[in-house]
């Protein structure tokens, strides 16, 4: 008989909890990512994932929480943590932190900063670009992070058009200060993933907004959802701008170099 994987989600708490159910083999570890990277995309300050009731039954297949925090390391660059009432023996492999209560968890993690955060829905109208760069200049002003706003304009710009001309779903637009940095991320409803293969020829038509994007951006990558994905760049704030240091990450159907 398959084995099965239930979750679900409290937001009522301090932080969101995800709370599994069920047997995580090989089988049912799709469906454990899944679930987390849908929480994932809400941008959260920090996930606490109670496996109190999951029973491991490959200990390798615990590996998936290992991947997910790797692959969201970025973006959203969310605090994820465990709670295992049995204790945190079967769960140290993925090398996230483990707790025995919930409350436990918040202790560690403290009070949320909801002031690190700005987002806006929008609909893929003519106009949109224009309301996610009015936000993007408040982050700026809000955070002193002003030398950031004409790169970020850029970034959200070509973000939200390609939502308007090829996705044409609803969208959110995401940003988050992390220390002297930002994040700009774009959810939207298409699960087309962008591809980018370096600078396209002079004479071309289009194609070129990846490339503003990785011309500005430190760093960018995408999520892929089981309905839709999430596009997200990070941009650091320094006198001389990206430099050679900026690369673009690994994401789901985004081709980019591994991480250092």
């Amino acid at each position: 008989m398959p084995s099965e994987v239930r979750h679900l989600v409290d937001r009522g708490r301090t932080y969101p909890v995800v709370r599994f159910t069920g047997v995580l083999d090989g089988g049912t570890a799709p469906m454990v990512r899944s679930a987390l990277l849908e929480e994932l995309a809400m941008q959260p300050e920090a996930v606490v994932i109670d496996v109190g009731d999951l029973e491991l039954a490959e200990s390798d297949a615990a590996a998936v929480l290992r991947e997910v925090a790797r692959d969201t390391a970025d973006w959203p660059a969310a605090h994820l943590v465990l709670c295992a009432a049995a204790g945190p023996n079967a769960w140290q492999s993925t090398g996230l932190p483990v707790w025995r209560s919930c409350d436990d968890a918040f202790a560690e993690l403290g009070d949320p900063d909801a002031a690190q955060f700005l987002s806006v829905d929008l609909e893929p109208v003519v106009g949109a670009a224009r309301r996610s760069r009015e936000l993007v200049t408040e982050a700026c002003g809000r955070w002193e992070l002003r030398g950031l706003a004409g790169p970020a304009c850029i970034v959200v710009t070509e973000m939200v058009n390609n939502v308007v001309a090829h996705a044409r779903t609803p969208m959110a637009v995401l940003l988050a200060r992390h220390g002297d940095a930002m994040s700009v991320a774009v959810r939207d409803e298409s699960t087309t993933v962008p591809q980018f293969s370096g600078p396209v020829a002079a004479t071309s038509y289009g194609g070129r907004g990846l490339l503003l994007i990785d011309s500005v951006a430190d760093r960018w990558g995408s999520l892929a959802l089981d309905a839709g994905k999430v596009v997200w760049a990070v941009l650091q704030e320094e006198d001389e701008g990206p430099g050679p240091s900026r690369q673009q990450m690994n994401g789901a159907g985004m081709a980019g170099p591994a991480r250092g």
